[in-house]
């Protein structure tokens, strides 16, 4: 990698079309979610950011920044990142984590699981492994994501503190999983989903329609709606849920969410406190949670921070938390990275469909790679 980095390149960022945060360096870190929410309510600190792993008992990488930059709109990735130098990238595909065809049967498996067991939901997820060729700054990766993304949606976490030194979670999320300014609160969950049709305008429109009247997809969203509203309802005096979702897109996917909000009660948990009991919700888990989360950790590789959170919170309390999704983890040397995508399976599921949207949704960041 260059030695010709500029100076102000992040540690950690979150880029957002309504505010964005870059942080650079570490005072110190914490891999225990519930000790860094303690410093932030003692006031300890005057930000923590970073990621949390999808299984909450492995480490978290969570970081008290040195310097903290906050801006009202997303973030300008740095000139160094799209000309010259700096903006040279050469990817390949080195393997998958199942082949395709082992990941349809296992959807299969899981899809047999759930007509005949208590499960009502899980989300099955495979994974891309990645080399580069020169070694890639991971910010270029972040830098073509917010370039490539609609709302200029983007994020990298330094996953250094939980043991994989360099390590860097890079993303573009469409799904927010809390915000908090405030009282104020906000979610924004994501399920299910159909893929865009690019070269055909009509037939994408009709792509959203069915999926905005599909049963099977009403059904999958119905679960992470309910999730939501059962940990954030004792919280606050008053939720507001939409009956129905609403359609929604990003550049590959369409997608049903759910706009969540509410304010809070008081004393009022911090959004790292409110992150830390939302997820992994079953948009990326399942329901029952515990059921689910048993199917994956059988079925899957580690997901490591995929299906996690990254996000920010500050001493105030206020702060963001996207779900960790379409996103890859590139290593300490830059030489390689994995990138993963699920879908969520209920009885009704097609497996088919089902492994052609994880192909689909693996399209961001493989654009984002020239793949």
């Amino acid at each position: 990698m260059s030695s010709h980095r500029p100076d102000t390149a992040p540690d950690f960022l979150l880029s957002r079309a309504d505010g964005s945060v870059r942080t650079q360096g570490s005072r110190t870190s914490f891999i225990d979610a519930w000790d860094a929410i303690t410093a932030l309510e003692r006031g300890d600190t005057e930000m923590i950011v970073g990621a949390l792993p999808f299984d909450r008992d492995a480490p978290a990488a969570l970081t008290v920044p040195e310097t903290i930059i906050r801006e009202p709109g997303p973030l300008e990735p740095h000139a160094y990142y799209r000309v010259g130098e700096g903006a040279q990238l050469s990817a390949h595909v080195t393997g998958y984590d199942p082949e395709p065809h082992e990941h349809l049967r296992r959807i299969e498996a899981a899809v047999a699981t759930i007509e005949d067991s208590l499960l009502n939901k899980v989300v099955l997820a495979r994974a891309v492994d990645i080399a580069f060729d020169p070694p890639v700054d991971a910010r270029l990766v972040a830098a073509r994501l917010i370039d490539l993304s609609r709302t200029r949606d983007g994020f990298i976490a330094d996953l250094t503190p939980a043991g994989k030194p360099g390590h860097m979670l890079v993303g573009s999320s469409p799904e927010l999983l809390i915000k908090r300014r405030g009282l104020t609160i906000s979610s924004y969950p994501l399920a299910g989903s159909a893929a865009r049709i690019f070269d055909d305008p009509a037939a994408d429109a009709a792509a959203g329609e069915a999926l905005a009247h599909s049963a099977k997809d009403l059904d999958e969203h119905s679960y992470v709606v309910e999730h939501i509203r059962s940990v954030l309802e004792p919280l606050c005096e008053e939720l507001t849920i939409p009956d129905r979702p609403v359609l929604t897109k990003t550049n590959e996917m369409w997608h049903l969410a759910t706009p969540i909000s509410g304010t809070l009660r008081t004393p009022a948990p911090t959004a790292l406190d409110l992150a830390a009991r939302l997820y992994p919700t079953p948009a990326v888990c399942g329901s029952p949670q515990h059921a689910a989360e048993a199917l994956i950790t059988t079925a899957e590789s580690d997901r490591s921070f995929y299906a996690g959170t990254v996000g920010w919170c500050d001493s105030s309390g206020d702060g963001e938390y996207m779900v960790s999704i379409r996103c890859a983890e590139v290593d300490g040397d830059g030489t390689f990275a994995r990138a993963w995508a699920g879908g969520g399976l209920v009885a009704a599921s097609d497996p088919e469909q089902e492994l052609a949207e994880t192909t689909a949704k693996l399209r961001t960041i493989q654009r984002a790679l020239g793949l």
